[in-house]
């Protein structure tokens, strides 16, 4: 069912199928990429990239270039779990291992998103403060409201929302591709930082803080279910094309990515290393020496718009990312505009806690420690990704082969020993600069449960328990439910004078037999009924009841017991309440084919009236 399905509001919503040229169909599977690549370009990566420049020079940018190649690798492996499973990685977590596991691996996930949105927030709050000298706290206020950017997009469609994605992507290489030109760095002196070196542990360390900050545990969740929203054939050839174009659209939007993290290296490097500028590591630093050094200020105000864009790109991966791990873990489903407010609200209480607390000086530390959040949950979701991928039950012929399979497994090795790493430095550092012994046990403690969760994800799938898992989402059905007929006794029509009152007569009448009685509901909503309820008696409620005793003659003309009940004040409620008390059967009410703004404007009755009510709900339209 369309429902039970990742982001089912556009679920498949792209069709692909009617692709004749080559061409064509490969620009219909670009885009979900896109929306990805964005968390590779956040103000997180920024700072690693900015520090490995200033301190390196050009020393580090082969760190950049493995970092992407595994970044490619993972996504297409994310990619190829949503094309051939049609789930994605939460659905597929939820399958696989038992609830209580489930559930860590949910808050893990949600805590991934929250410290995601962290980085962006306040990487948006820096960029609005050097540019428009704006308080970081009210810059972080500011980012609050960017739902309101949200609700425009989910109105347009997920390929016009990819297009603003892929718009933002252009607007923050542009920027740098500007700083670039500025800086006139030498060619040659770059090609030489593509030669593996590490000069000493500090580059060590952020080498590790570069491949810890490139590769995101939400973008996998992301990428399996963007990936649905393209409509394929359920064939071999279908599936196997639909993983190539899938692939390429992979390694273009993460190149594209690759490019932008390494002009910031590189902008680094040729600004500050060579002027002999090495301790600059935070983006105020960056952005403030930048201006004297290239002479000019634009390329401050450039540092600053790319950073703005930047941490406006997360309000809706951070809000599709939010959504999908809710519906795959929990199968809840929420507002999309409150899942936003929950999550931004996530991240805005931390940064205005640290700011009102600590002050604006405090803010670097926070973002290198949304990283280490980011470090910390990585493992969760790149071992389950390679179990789901390697399984040939359940992949069939699409499953990885034994050197891709190898080749996995050596970059989640990788990822996780340097992960843990820079999260095992943070820890000490945490440890050794506190004397709260119950911080210092908690800290343990968090620490011992990560690793016995790893073990859970390595080695659970592996058991003989966890291969007999179930695959499917629902209990198998062997026959349709033997039940009676409803028997609607009594039928409540709502009406509001109308043509689709018809409408809903047509199906009342449908639905009655002889002995049914109907229920006619009118919400009053003039100003003297909102004041005095049944006194009232201006023109329109007289009117109102004139409307009624023709109808319920209608009713009576045809050999059926009608009532008409009027209501006043807030329609919905009233519908329930005269529901309720009248002991009705069905309700059957008419859709105004209103949505979004005009249902604010107007108001919604159907979608509000149905969670209050407990018998079914007829729509006529």
């Amino acid at each position: 069912m369309k429902d039970d399905a990742s982001l089912s509001e556009v679920h498949q919503s792209i069709d692909t199928s009617n692709k004749t040229s080559k061409w064509r169909k490969l620009f219909a599977f670009f885009g979900p990429a896109y929306l990805v690549s964005v968390g590779y370009m956040d103000p997180g990566n920024w700072a690693t990239g900015i520090a490995g420049g200033s301190r390196y020079g050009y020393a580090l940018l082969w760190v950049l270039l493995m970092s992407n190649i595994i970044a490619i690798f993972l996504q297409s492996l994310s990619a190829r779990l949503g094309v051939v499973r049609r789930k994605d990685l939460a659905q597929c977590n939820r399958e696989a291992y038992p609830r209580g596991t489930n559930f860590v691996l949910y808050l893990l996930a949600e805590i991934a998103i929250a410290a995601t949105d962290l980085a962006e927030i306040l990487g948006m709050a820096i960029g609005l403060q050097l540019l428009f000298d704006i308080p970081l706290l009210w810059g972080v206020i500011i980012g609050f409201f960017d739902t309101l950017l949200l609700l425009w997009l989910q109105k347009l469609g997920m390929r016009k929302t990819e297009v603003f994605i892929l718009g933002i992507i252009a607007l923050i290489s542009g920027c740098f591709l500007v700083e670039i030109f500025l800086a006139k760095p030498d060619v040659a002196e770059i090609a030489t930082g593509f030669i593996p070196s590490l000069p000493d542990a500090t580059a060590l360390y952020i080498a590790i803080g570069i491949i810890g900050a490139t590769v995101m545990p939400h973008n996998l969740y992301l990428h399996s279910a963007l990936v649905q929203t393209r409509k394929i054939k359920d064939n071999p050839e279908s599936i196997r094309a639909a993983i190539k174009y899938n692939f390429w659209d992979s390694a273009i939007a993460l190149n594209l990515a690759l490019l932008v993290n390494a002009a910031i290296l590189i902008l680094a490097a040729t600004v500050f290393f060579k002027s002999g500028n090495t301790q600059i590591a935070e983006l105020e630093d960056a952005h403030r020496m930048l201006e004297p050094l290239l002479g000019t200020k634009w390329a401050s105000i450039l540092f600053a718009v790319a950073l703005i864009a930047a941490g406006q790109s997360s309000t809706v991966t951070g809000t599709l990312s939010g959504q999908i791990v809710m519906e795959g873990y929990l199968r809840l489903r929420i507002s999309p505009v409150l899942r936003r407010l929950i999550t931004r609200m996530l991240a805005i209480i931390p940064a205005v806690i640290v700011i009102l607390i600590s002050g604006e000086g405090k803010v670097g530390q926070l973002l290198i420690f949304s990283q280490v959040i980011l470090s910390m949950q990585l493992a969760f979701a790149i071992i389950p990704l390679i179990h789901f991928v390697s399984n040939k039950k359940k992949m069939g012929q699409f499953a990885l082969k034994t050197k891709a399979k190898i080749a996995a497994w050596l970059i989640a090795a990788l990822i996780v020993i340097l992960n843990f790493k820079l999260v095992y430095d943070e820890i000490t550092d945490w440890i050794s600069g506190t004397d709260s012994w119950w911080l210092i046990g908690i800290i343990l403690l968090g620490a011992a449960g990560l690793i016995w969760l790893l073990f859970e994800t390595l080695l659970y799938p592996l058991t003989e328990r966890g291969k007999e898992i179930s695959t499917d989402l629902h209990d198998p059905i062997d026959k349709l439910p033997d039940l009676p007929a409803p028997d609607f006794k009594t039928i409540a029509l709502a009406l509001d004078f109308s043509p689709f009152d018809s409408k809903i007569f047509q199906y009342g009448l449908k639905f009655a037999d002889k002995n049914t009685k109907f229920i006619l509901i009118h919400i009053t909503e003039s100003a003297p009924p909102q004041l005095m309820d049944e006194v009232a008696d201006d023109y329109e409620t007289r009117k109102d009841r004139k409307k009624l005793e023709q109808y319920i003659q209608m009713l009576n003309d045809k050999g059926f017991e009608a009532e008409a009940i009027t209501g006043f004040r807030n329609r919905n409620s009233e519908i329930a309440r005269i529901v309720k008390e009248s002991n009705s059967n069905l309700l059957i009410l008419g859709s105004h084919g209103h949505r979004g703004f005009k249902d604010f404007i107007f108001g919604e009755t159907v979608n509000r009236v149905r969670h209050l009510v407990k018998i079914p709900v007829f729509v006529a339209q």
